[in-house]
């Protein structure tokens, strides 16, 4: 892949005095793919505005009470909301499912690199996009190359033409920021990383207008340690944390202005959403996944659901809501049929194509079920609104454990009982049977801590 050949350095004060770098968008990749043809232009650009940590209902449109998110709630109404939309549970797991379309247990096993490295052979969403003509941008938190500078695993090295963000997590309250592959400096001031993210992607969003582009624009809050600007301490009625989330709903709504003020509006298809619920052991610096049960860590809904929003004016019906089931895992065989092209037919993709869900053609998903994996565990399985929570389960994050232990299988009716408070199994027997094949089959396929093998994926015979 080439490397920019045109640097400047912008200074941006984080803390004191400290300097960042940018780099001009004039490299070489990005320069070929500013005079794409007509048929590349006439595709449409994709931005995926991911959160950390941001749970279900930590949005005024999906029913917060007290954090007000005035631009969501306008890009809800001119797109698609959706209620029945999963992500995982935990970070990194989190940001291989969307970038690999392929379940974490599948691409990240346990005994090979880290379980929060993607592996170089996987195909990401950014290079399928990429070798269809598109300028490719990361911009925020990685997290897939094991939380440190793994070579083959860094956003430049899994399609993306440029990169600039911190490659983990900020639990120690300080950030170390790397552009392509190079060391830019550190902040502790948690409360600079939501502008200094958007006002780059507005940047690239103006330079790269003629299209056609993917931007994937990861943010680091509301995980903790959390931090909001001046321009947002204080105001919320929800403290420190729906300070942060007020500040994250404002930048939202800059990369939609320019999208608008670039005449991107019906060439753009914009996605948000969360990478796992909220982490509820933090208590008021943590969200709330209500009416969902539990949060971050857990295979209880709260764990799993997230809010999710689709906008993109004259593509995506406005005002519309669905409860169908959708997941982070549909998002790459979705784009790269949007964009006129194909996801890799050499291995399995655990996705499914949910245009014809989102573009308002169907109805109905193209997703017949579920699984959720909890440290490389099977944890639970959903097929339509049946939910089966498999017993005796025994890996668990430590802040996320079962608080009674699911002794038998526990079945639970999603679309009348989305809190999970009636176990149905005994009056279901046939479909709790039905589910715990399911169960069986993934634990063969996906994958299961006590089976898994460590050479590789699993790929169609």
């Amino acid at each position: 892949m080439s490397n920019p050949s045109t640097l400047r350095r912008v200074a941006m004060q984080a803390v004191g005095s400290l300097l960042f770098s940018s780099v001009l968008t004039g490299c070489a990749a990005l320069d070929r793919r500013s005079t794409t043809s007509a048929e590349n232009r006439d595709k449409p650009n994709f931005i995926i505005i991911f959160t950390d940590d941001q749970g279900y209902n930590d949005v005024g449109c999906f029913g917060s009470p007290n954090i007000k998110t005035p631009r969501l709630d306008q890009m809800a109404r001119e797109g698609m909301r959706f209620t029945g939309f999963y992500s995982q549970t935990v970070c990194g797991p989190a940001r291989a499912a969307l970038m690999s379309g392929c379940y974490p247990t599948r691409v990240m096993r346990s005994g090979r690199i880290s379980r929060w490295a993607l592996p170089t052979e996987e195909i990401t969403v950014a290079e399928v996009l990429r070798k269809a003509g598109y300028t490719t941008r990361c911009i925020g938190k990685w997290d897939l190359s094991g939380r440190r500078h793994l070579e083959g695993m860094l956003p430049t090295d899994q399609g993306f033409d440029y990169y600039f963000g911190t490659i983990g997590a900020n639990d120690s309250g300080r950030v170390q920021f790397m552009e392509n592959k190079q060391i830019r400096g550190h902040t502790e001031n948690m409360g600079s990383l939501t502008r200094l993210y958007t006002d780059k992607a507005v940047e690239f969003i103006r330079e790269h207008k003629d299209g056609p582009f993917f931007l994937y624009l990861a943010h680091t809050m509301p995980h903790t340690i959390i931090g909001a600007s001046d321009q947002f301490r204080g105001k919320s009625a929800r403290g420190l944390y729906g300070d942060v989330i007020e500040e994250l709903d404002w930048n939202i709504g800059r990369v939609l202005d320019t999208v608008k003020e670039c005449g991107l509006d019906d060439k753009t298809i914009i996605l948000y959403t969360s990478d796992n619920g909220p982490w509820l052991s933090k208590k008021e610096m943590g969200g709330s996944a209500d009416p969902l049960r539990m949060g971050k860590g857990s295979a209880w809904e709260g764990g799993f659901r997230v809010p999710c929003i689709i906008r993109a004016p004259g593509r995506v019906p406005a005002g519309k809501e669905s409860n169908e089931l959708m997941a982070t895992l549909d998002v790459l065989p979705t784009f790269a049929r949007l964009a006129g092209t194909k996801p890799p037919t050499d291995r399995i993709i655990d996705g499914v194509d949910q245009t014809d869900l989102i573009t308002g053609k169907s109805n109905k998903t193209a997703r017949e079920t579920f699984y959720y994996y909890v440290k490389d565990n099977l944890h639970a399985v959903r097929q339509g609104k049946w939910k089966l929570a498999l017993p005796n389960r025994q890996i668990f994050y430590d802040y996320a454990k079962d608080s009674v232990p699911v002794d038998a299988p526990q079945l639970y009716d999603l679309e009348n009982d989305v809190s999970e408070t009636k176990d149905v199994a005994d009056a279901h027997p046939d479909i709790v049977k039905r589910l715990l094949e399911l169960a069986a089959n993934a634990r063969e396929d996906v994958g299961d801590l006590d089976r898994m093998g460590k050479n590789g994926r699993s790929r169609p015979e």
